[in-house]
């Protein structure tokens, strides 16, 4: 086993908990390649005097790629990674539970006797459960103790008193993007509707049907009575006008292809969209602005708090880390990918 000291916290132990659900089965063609690379022996982990079996690296990896790939099979190089990232989150929850046992950390009976009620509830009424509980609940117990108590120091670390007025206008003036509005774009809307599965033939006399439109648009047509008529839009009532939206709530197509070659009063070439077939026009721009101090400083607040509670959460598996004496079985991992 190779000795390593300090290294990255890797991810979030509130992820891990999702990992190591009750009964997990070894899962997909990765953790049984994985297995096959690994000589005789238990023992996955040692952190400082707790040993991580294999057998919970396993479990824990299974859910892991359940989670990410469904049943797919993930690519070695995200395997090797996803493969360090869990061996990571074990370690930082055995760091993180002891340092809750540190500050005589206690669970959350109310919430943990709730949960054992909802399991009874769910599960009542299953033979198998009815006839494993009594054997099943300490490990089920332990582990919902387990969770509380790391939700609550997590908790406890981070929070954080709020900035003063100062520190929270330093923190708006470092980073106004985070307090910029988008641009907005006022749009009006014609839409030719056609089912996506309907056939070519539906698509075809819904794009004739657009360049017709577009004709009219091209020799002084009305565009809000022309949507009014034909339109299937709910927009049609208001003449096809949309309001204001803002970027990123277009389709792809229409903010890239379209909104960005027009001018205020010009209108599109039909385009198909998901929808249908669609001619859009542009009614105005609201330029991107960042927002005021006085209307950003409540949220300047919160960012600030919810940045340093992630730094000050950061700082204290850093600290266990580079405390503690970590071993892992490198032969139970894929190749690091290269960088």
């Amino acid at each position: 086993m190779a000795a390593k000291r300090a290294g990255s916290g890797g991810g979030r132990w509130l992820l891990l908990w999702g990992l190591l659900g009750i009964g997990l089965q070894p899962a997909a063609h990765a953790v049984a390649q994985t297995a096959r690379l690994a000589p005789g022996g238990e023992i996955f982990a040692r952190v400082d005097k707790h040993e991580i079996t294999f057998a919970e690296y396993q479990a824990a990896l299974a859910a892991g790629i359940r989670k990410k790939y469904y049943h797919s099979r993930p690519p070695v190089a995200e395997l090797s990674r996803l493969q360090r990232e869990v061996a990571d989150q074990l370690i930082d929850r055995v760091l993180l539970l002891e340092e809750a046992r540190r500050r005589d950390i206690e669970p959350d009976r109310g919430r943990i006797d709730a949960a054992v009620a909802g399991y009874d509830k769910r599960y009542g009424a299953s033979e198998q459960w009815r006839a494993e509980r009594d054997r099943r609940l300490p490990a089920l117990v332990a582990q919902l103790e387990s969770q509380s108590v790391l939700e609550r120091l997590e908790a406890g670390v981070r929070e954080v008193p709020p900035p003063d007025a100062a520190t929270a206008k330093a923190f708006f003036e470092a980073q106004p993007e985070k307090f910029t509005e988008p641009e907005q774009v006022r749009l009006s809307l014609i839409l030719l509707k056609v089912e996506p599965s309907a056939p070519r033939a539906a698509w075809d006399k819904a794009a004739e049907e657009g360049r017709r439109l577009h004709q009219k648009l091209r020799k002084g047509a009305d565009f809000a009575e022309l949507a009014r008529l034909h339109s299937a839009d709910p927009s049609a009532a208001r003449g096809g006008d949309l309001g204001y939206l803002h970027r990123g709530m277009l389709p792809e197509l229409i903010e890239k292809q379209v909104i960005d070659s027009l001018q205020p009063g010009a209108y599109s070439e039909p385009v198909t969209l998901l929808e249908g077939v669609a001619i859009v026009r542009l009614e105005a721009r609201k330029p991107a602005r960042v927002r005021s101090f006085e209307a950003s400083a409540k949220r300047a607040g919160e960012l600030w708090r919810r940045e340093q509670g992630e730094k000050a959460w950061q700082r204290l598996i850093e600290r266990l880390r580079a405390a503690a004496v970590v071993q892992v079985d490198e032969s139970r991992l894929l190749p690091a990918p290269a960088n």
